[in-house]
């Protein structure tokens, strides 16, 4: 039986392009690798459609349950999801210190769709370490029922081979804004930077603004790219990310529905003033996330998987490499929601999103716990050269910030040991 679209396509996760995402926290104390193994292992049956592995059926790669435990380690090197070493889970949990990360195949899953699972191995690891019982409001626990509107398909009643053509259409920029992306030893030199804002001030300056924390944080971006290069005439263009699924009241279901919206700005706009800016910023992201346009997307993209599936699989995982990894804008913005972890957040520090930036030079990703922002600046290059222009736009706007630690970006890439006859 073939997949319907809404299910995984797992040839978006390639070695070349592993399409890795993930969660990070700063815990108050110390991880106990034991607690925390207990915690993953018991939420299998309360979240069985991350505890998977990918199996060939006919010309279907598709994903089946998988019954050995996932791989924790005790290091933030990476490994390879879908392999031997992974016990071929799309899923890994790694610790050092105090620091716990969980990372994900996005094939499966985006942020809004592992945040609550994310919570609950929070919840059952926090109770066993602290002796505390937490209230449970909010969080998915084991023993509740699984509800249709978390597995099922997100769009059911919604006539997707109906929808009209949005009235606004955002043609995307082809000669935009590069930055210099140095390969050393035939490598990329992925690397991090990790910030913290205290959020009144980032929401005040919004307000004032007229602003939101996505929509900012493009706008500083491309100053830092004017300041960066101000001989450069290209546009700079910033995708920001749009939950599908949220823009069509469907915020209970795990699976990857993100779009992205297109926000530019033309050279001639480098001297906007940032109220001005975000004014313009921000228009472009609402006629694109209009709930017409999110449903003519979804039509498109469910027309072109039925196409694809008449395709060989290897054409088709062929079709999918080269579209997936192709460069598409300047720089990336995305934000979870992530305000609150309910009775958990004093035992927490810190939460970061994770994401690859492999199709745009710059990927920032923004979450808020404990009254702070915090953002993972990512880049496929060592260099601080632009960090450091992005942190003179912070400086002029009078964003205050910390800078909380530099490392090499590493997830989990991905290998599929046991798949043979496709060449992924």
């Amino acid at each position: 039986m073939k997949p319907a679209f809404y299910e995984p396509s797992v040839c978006m996760c390639t070695p070349d392009n592993p399409n890795t995402m993930g969660i990070c926290v700063t815990l108050t104390e110390p991880v106990n690798c034991d607690a925390l193994k207990e915690a993953v292992e018991r939420l299998r049956v309360r979240f069985p459609y991350f505890y998977v592995r990918v199996k060939l059926e006919g010309n279907n790669l598709i994903v089946v349950p998988n019954d050995l435990p996932v791989v924790i380690r005790s290091t933030w090197d990476p490994i390879l999801l879908c392999s031997a070493e992974a016990n071929y889970h799309l899923l890994s949990f790694k610790f050092e210190g105090n620091r716990l990360a969980a990372e994900v195949s996005h094939s499966i899953t985006d942020g809004a769709g592992f945040l609550p699972y994310f919570k609950s191995v929070l919840y059952y690891y926090l109770s066993t370490v602290t002796g505390q019982e937490f209230d449970p409001t909010g969080i998915r626990l084991i023993g509740d029922e699984i509800p249709e509107a978390e597995t099922g398909n997100p769009f059911a009643d919604i006539d997707l081979d109906a929808s009209d053509e949005p009235l606004y259409q955002k043609p995307p920029v082809t000669d935009y804004f590069r930055l210099e992306n140095p390969v050393k030893d035939g490598k990329r030199e992925c690397t991090a930077f990790y910030l913290r804002f205290p959020e009144e001030q980032i929401m005040q300056y919004c307000k004032e603004n007229d602003g939101s924390p996505n929509v900012l944080f493009s706008v500083l971006l491309a100053k830092a790219a004017r300041r960066y290069d101000p001989k450069d005439e290209r546009t700079v263009s910033c995708l920001i990310s749009v939950d599908m699924k949220a823009q069509l009241g469907k915020f209970e279901n795990y699976r990857m529905f993100i779009d992205t919206a297109f926000v530019d700005m033309p050279k001639e706009q480098a001297d906007y003033d940032i109220s001005k800016a975000c004014t313009k910023a921000r228009g472009q992201l609402i006629l694109q996330a209009q709930p017409e346009n999110v449903r003519y997307t979804l039509k498109t993209r469910k027309a072109g998987y039925e196409k694809m599936e008449q395709m060989p699989l290897q054409m088709c995982a062929d079709v999918l490499k080269q579209a997936l990894g192709a460069h598409r804008a300047s720089f990336c913005v995305s934000y979870a929601n992530s305000r609150s972890f309910g009775p958990l957040d004093p035992y927490i520090q810190e939460v970061y999103l994770l994401s690859e930036p492999n199709v745009t030079d710059v990927m920032v990703e923004l979450s808020c716990i404990n009254h702070h922002f915090f953002a993972m600046f990512g880049q496929p290059f060592s260099s601080e050269d632009f960090f450091r222009a992005f942190l003179a736009e912070l400086d002029d706007a009078g964003i205050p910030y910390d800078i909380v630690r530099k490392e090499p970006f590493r997830l989990c890439g991905v290998r599929y040991d046991d798949i043979e006859g496709v060449n992924l």
